[in-house]
């Protein structure tokens, strides 16, 4: 009888490393360690090495940062999407993009079960699972942190640390170091640890160390700095920025072209130099209390620095370009659709519904917006379009040459609107 075959999400990071070794000897099992590279940078130095010799027999490293990039951050963005006000959704967005491509190589390698190692009491175990149900109902997946006999044996992160000290498993988290961190090209997130205090003051100098994509405010640059994004139905297409050639340089990215003045970049490109620009100027910098779809309040640190520029870019191009009713009506959706993807329905029908509306309400948001970037504050410095919807004319102050709007007009509009309101006065007595 053959073995059981599991593909294991894996990072390898504390979690997943002591997950993958588990599962191999719990199951007796052939395990296969997938990683989505999904923009985690250096991270991914050494992972296959280091995947074979913790026990999986293969492991498979998926280039995603393009997908990731055009088929979910852009298509979240131009819905506007925003969890609780405060949270551009990094994590969550990632979950169903990683989700996809480990089915791929379940498939692929005819696994019996995926198995990823989300905490039985966050929200990654759900989005994991609701995306296996949509793309692969077959699929078994096994969920360590809810087995009582793993909880038994790793209580905490501390027994995960010694554990993997036992097994020469080789892993950034300490006793003196805590948190959890999870990296990818929208943002990185931090919990745990000593996070877990809502009170506690991460923005001292004392973890300046803790954060990876971002300077703190304090210590961004003097002189602010201009980018300026092209626009095409909804979704960011090139950039124009002081020394652009030479952050392209090091950061590995290619330009696709040019396009008045603009180096016309990938979704991929434009992320990677909004996060370089971003994280120059302490950009994008979160600390909030969330609310746990399982029904918790956690508190988490994100840095979000590309994806802030870009959220600021795109609401200013759609200020100038999408018709007033259609823009209420996509942001009443906002709540939904950013619920949605932090629920992790990404794959469910009614996100799909959602963005069917999301994509029509930005076939005119077309144009170039300037952003002026200065010490954690990313500010408007102008926007233009072929397809404005703005009449300086109508909009003046001084005489309108095109007579385009009457003020006599608004007496009757202002009695209109007011009749009701006069009626319930006179109703209250």
């Amino acid at each position: 009888m053959s073995k059981m075959k599991i593909v294991v999400a894996y990072s390898g990071g504390l979690d997943t490393s002591v997950l993958l070794l588990w599962l191999k000897n719990r199951f007796d099992a052939e395990v296969i360690a997938y990683c989505a590279d999904v923009g985690q940078g250096e991270e991914l130095d050494g992972l296959e090495e280091k995947a074979l010799s913790t026990g999986a027999s293969k492991c498979f490293i998926g280039d995603l940062r393009e997908e990731f990039a055009r088929d979910f951050i852009y298509p979240m963005f131009q819905a506007g999407a925003i969890y609780e006000g405060q949270y551009l959704l990094g994590t969550s967005i990632a979950r169903p993009v990683i989700s996809k491509g480990m089915i791929d190589v379940a498939i692929q390698e005819g696994a019996d079960a995926i198995a990823h190692g989300a905490t039985g009491k966050g929200n990654d175990q759900v989005r994991f699972e609701l995306s296996a149900a949509s793309l692969a109902p077959n699929i078994k997946v096994i969920a360590p942190w809810r087995m009582a006999d793993f909880r038994e044996e790793f209580p905490g992160r501390a027994e995960m640390i010694a554990y993997a000290a036992e097994h020469n498993i080789p892993v950034q988290a300490s006793a003196s170091k805590s948190y959890s961190m999870d990296r990818n090209l929208l943002h990185i997130s931090f919990e745990s640890g000593v996070l877990e205090d809502p009170w506690y003051d991460a923005t001292t100098e004392a973890d300046r160390g803790m954060y990876v994509l971002s300077v703190s405010p304090e210590e961004a640059p003097d002189t602010p700095e201009y980018v300026q994004m092209l626009f095409e139905k909804g979704n960011c297409t090139g950039l124009k920025v002081d020394q652009l050639d030479e952050i392209l340089g090091r950061l590995g990215v290619q330009g696709e072209g040019t396009s008045d003045g603009y180096t016309l970049l990938s979704p991929y490109g434009v992320m990677m130099v909004l996060n370089h620009l971003g994280g120059k100027h302490g950009i994008g910098r979160v600390d909030i209390v969330e609310n746990r779809f399982v029904g918790m309040k956690s508190r988490g640190i994100y840095e979000t620095p590309g994806g802030t520029i870009l959220l600021h870019g795109h609401r200013h191009m759609e200020s100038l370009t999408m018709d007033r009713e259609v823009m209420h009506m996509r942001d009443s959706l906002i709540p939904k659709y950013a619920q949605l993807v932090y629920n992790g329905f990404w794959f469910a029908p009614e996100r799909d519904v959602l963005q069917a509306l999301v994509t029509q309400s930005q076939q005119t948001v077309s144009g170039e917006v300037r952003l002026k970037l200065y010490k954690g504050n990313c500010m408007s410095a102008g926007r233009r379009s072929p397809l404005s919807l703005y009449n300086e004319h109508v909009a003046t102050m001084e005489k309108d040459p095109t007579n385009s709007y009457n003020q006599d007009d608004a007496t009757g509009f202002i009695s209109l609107n007011g009749l009701r309101l006069r009626a319930s006065a006179r109703q209250g007595g």
